[in-house]
């Protein structure tokens, strides 16, 4: 069974499977990504610019390349499990991305199933967290907060997660994590204001608005204390 538990700074989860578990999961999700007949559409390669990261790292983790562990099932039996850890800022922008595409390919009731647990345990993290942060912050769980077919959904994403990890951690960060996620909120002061300075980066540097990389110099990845 997947489930997810907070990270100890709380910078996001640790998503957690057999690999079973895990390699069912990443094919779900290849379904609502790198379509063909939509290559022309510049939300649509945005929200593939999240599922494709999103997708990598469930890879990885059934490689057991990022966290592993071995539990006792109650009849005795050890089970090897293995796990990724991913930011708050990250799983919810995918999590949006992928709940659109459903509209866009066909879903069964698995799929349906599989994605509801994985938003369930979402939100048990953040409550396991801090209650009174995740009050707020499990109202983007089920979409329609996040602008899902912005066409730089990918850059939004970036900047708000960059600027989230620079805060540390701890729950005084997570309590604040709703009101970056403004940004995300189509038409609102923040969005707008974002969008021009995506614009005005795109006439500096001369490229496509989809084209520009965040920088994320100050953020060390490797040695990231989640």
């Amino acid at each position: 069974m997947i489930y997810l538990i907070p990270t100890k700074r709380g910078l996001g989860v640790e998503l957690w499977g057999t690999f079973d578990d895990l390699d069912n999961f990443y094919g779900m999700l290849s379904k609502f990504w790198s379509r063909p007949g939509f290559e022309k559409n510049k939300a649509y390669r945005s929200r593939d610019n999240l599922i494709s990261g999103f997708s990598y790292a469930i890879r990885k983790a059934t490689q057991g390349s990022e966290l592993t562990s071995t539990t006792s099932h109650y009849s005795g039996v050890k089970i090897d499990c293995c796990g990724v850890r991913l930011t708050w800022v990250h799983v919810l922008f995918s999590l949006t991305a992928i709940r659109y595409n459903t509209r866009l390919h066909e879903m069964n009731k698995q799929d349906l199933a599989l994605l509801l647990h994985v938003e369930y345990w979402l939100e048990q993290a953040m409550r396991a967290f801090d209650l009174v942060g995740a009050e707020k912050l499990s109202k983007f769980i089920d979409g329609g907060i996040i602008h899902e077919s912005n066409d730089y959904l990918y850059q939004f994403m970036r900047s708000i997660d960059n600027e989230f990890i620079q805060l540390g951690g701890g729950k005084r960060a997570f309590r604040s994590l709703p009101d970056l996620l403004q940004r995300s909120v189509y038409n609102s002061h923040r969005y707008n204001r974002y969008l021009k300075e995506l614009e005005a980066a795109s006439e500096e540097f001369k490229c496509k608005i989809e084209d520009l990389e965040i920088n994320d110099d100050l953020i060390d990845w490797e040695n990231l204390k989640w």
